[in-house]
């Protein structure tokens, strides 16, 4: 019987076989026993084996409770590149950190004027004046701990130095040294 008259008949096409190489499946199998494997590389591992145990994406998928695409997004990817390709790929580009002039142009907004178009800022607001993410804005606001949002505890500063003296405290808190001094 062909693909084309077991589709007809309701049939899905049988998958082909799924192979792993001989060293692969005894490290896939130690992978699995190791008490400190990420959780996302041993579930890719068991995709890996239960395929190459000739279980269909339809049965793996409700065993492991992870969807078809997922299945085969690992099949392909061991398919292309082996091991290699279950580990994460590298993001393009870094994450965008905020120099001091933006992380004091912040404060200054937060702390020595109100916005135009409401009573306090709000996040939305000062990534809008800021041209920042609203990620980077909690962050500059978490590290300062300020709140202006909450308009029963915020207050703007008469500090006009408030600002510079800030920056330094939310730039170690953004960008921390990368060999921290000994405790002694």
């Amino acid at each position: 019987m062909s693909w084309i008259s077991m589709r007809r008949q309701g049939g899905a096409r049988p998958a082909a076989p799924f192979l792993l190489n001989p060293g692969d499946v005894d490290k896939l199998q130690g992978w699995l026993r190791m008490g400190s494997l990420p959780q996302r590389i041993g579930q890719r591992a068991r995709i890996l084996l239960l395929l190459a145990n000739s279980l269909t994406p339809k049965e793996i998928s409700e065993q492991l409770h992870v969807c078809a695409p997922v299945i085969f997004k690992w099949c392909k990817r061991y398919q292309k590149a082996g091991l290699e390709g279950l580990s994460d790929l590298r993001r393009s580009g870094a994450p965008r950190k905020l120099d001091a002039a933006k992380i004091k142009e912040i404060l200054t907004l937060t702390t020595q004027r109100m916005p135009r178009e409401a009573t306090h800022w709000s996040l939305r607001l000062m990534i809008r004046y800021a041209g920042v993410s609203i990620w980077q804005v909690a962050q500059v606001w978490a590290a300062a701990d300020l709140k202006p949002h909450r308009l029963k505890t915020f207050k703007i500063s008469n500090d006009p130095h408030f600002a510079d003296k800030v920056v330094d405290v939310v730039g170690l808190y953004l960008n921390p040294p990368d060999n921290p001094a000994p405790h002694g």
